[in-house]
């Protein structure tokens, strides 16, 4: 990576903790929400700060030489603890059991980063080392063990949440699971982080050269971990809300054909409310749902079950499954019903004061989605193009 490749994530994980700003806002007693926004501001810190160029400007800003190492180390070992304290609120438990486990794991890397400004002071690193730093230092005293101890607690937190995640994506399903998942991967790649930088530090010490584990392996592989442990955790939280709101979006899509061709034809049998154009996509869908039945109701006794008999029969033929053809049979039969129009008597079955019968009845089917396939159908199905054809033919529709 080059100077300006750590800032790309940074701008990334910047993003995604302006987007959580609101929730932390209105939810700062949940520790849950908390332990999120707290993870991805340090692993963004972390980019931001690991970043050549910024560590220059500390460096000169503070005046003292390589100031920036234990900074950066210390906001990645926060990152570290903010990994293990979301894990431990995510899963949850006894409200006293998970305050004592997080009260553990806030102490012990609050020594950690006390230690690494205290061992950094202690040594003398008078050469500013912008990219290897590590292994430049690896043997000065004082500078080593803060090497050590950054890399001792990097690697505790990567180990630990690896095991936990493991564990615990067994025993669960759906988005829980796929985010433990890349939760694992992500931390397989931090301790392989730790990994590399030990491989290059040790080598230092037995008077031999891999600076390249270090200075080319590492902060790649540092990268990738950071970014798919964010995602992992982000996964369970946010996936379900993303996938409601997919289905609505595909909803509102799919109820558009049946909508607006009954609009057209309404003729002012039916005023639909007007919607603000700041309403919401939940309020929007609705909305249309609501307007087709309103509708639906005023064309119920029109209904010419026999084009939706002939319909079934023909989409049957076509190799369609039984639902799949009464999807498109109630289609083609308000298609057929919506080309004659409302100048028709009313079938025997159903009156304009009676419009709860059977043609009604499976046009509203099961709900939303029922509805959303039968408008689908409406507007792709060749059956329910035939029934519009057979409608405006001379004889139109049956009687």
């Amino acid at each position: 990576m080059n100077g300006t490749d750590y800032y790309y994530p940074a701008a990334a994980l910047g993003i995604a903790f302006a987007a959580k700003v609101p929730a932390l806002r209105h939810g700062w007693r949940n520790p849950l929400v908390r332990s999120v926004c707290a993870l991805i501001l340090m692993a963004g810190a972390g980019f931001f700060f690991a970043a050549p160029p910024t560590i220059t400007v500390v460096n000169r800003v503070i005046g003292i030489p390589n100031v920036s190492a234990p900074l950066v180390y210390a906001i990645l070992c926060a990152f570290s603890c903010s990994s293990l304290v979301l894990l431990v609120n995510w899963r949850g438990g006894p409200t006293e059991r998970i305050r004592r486990t997080v009260r553990v794991w806030i102490v012990g890397y609050s020594v950690v980063i006390v230690a690494l400004f205290v061992l950094f002071v202690l040594g003398d690193a008078p050469e500013e080392r912008l990219r290897d730093l590590d292994t430049h230092y690896a043997t000065t005293p004082y500078i080593r063990e803060m090497i050590l101890v950054y890399l001792a607690g990097h690697t505790v937190s990567a180990v630990m949440v690896t095991a936990l995640c493991w564990r615990w994506s067994r025993k669960v399903t759906r988005w829980l699971r796929a985010g433990l998942v890349v939760l694992v991967v992500g931390f397989l790649l931090n301790l392989g982080f730790g990994i590399a930088k030990f491989i290059a530090v040790i080598a230092r010490w037995t008077g031999n050269n891999l600076d390249v584990w270090s200075t080319s392996i590492a902060p790649p592989v540092a990268s990738a971990g950071a970014l798919l442990t964010t995602v992992g955790f982000l996964l369970p939280l946010m996936a379900p809300r993303l996938s409601e709101t997919w289905d609505a979006w595909r909803a509102y899509r799919w109820l558009g054909p049946l909508w607006r061709e009954l609009r057209a034809t309404s003729s002012g049998s039916t005023v639909p409310l007007r919607l603000s154009r700041w309403s919401s996509l939940d309020l929007r869908v609705t909305h249309r749902e609501a307007a087709i039945y309103d509708m639906l109701l005023v064309l119920a006794p029109y209904f010419d079950t026999t084009a939706r008999v002939r319909a079934y029969d023909a989409a049957l033929e076509r190799g369609k499954s039984a639902e799949d053809a009464e999807v498109i049979a109630v289609a083609a039969m308000v298609a057929a019903t919506l080309h004659v129009g409302l100048r028709q008597e009313p079938h025997p079955h159903e009156t304009a004061s009676d419009t709860s019968g059977p043609g009604l009845s499976a046009a509203i089917g099961s709900g939303r989605r029922h509805l959303a396939r039968v408008s689908r159908a409406f507007a792709t199905s060749p059956v329910v193009a035939a029934a519009r054809r057979q409608a405006a033919s001379p004889e139109g529709l049956s009687v």
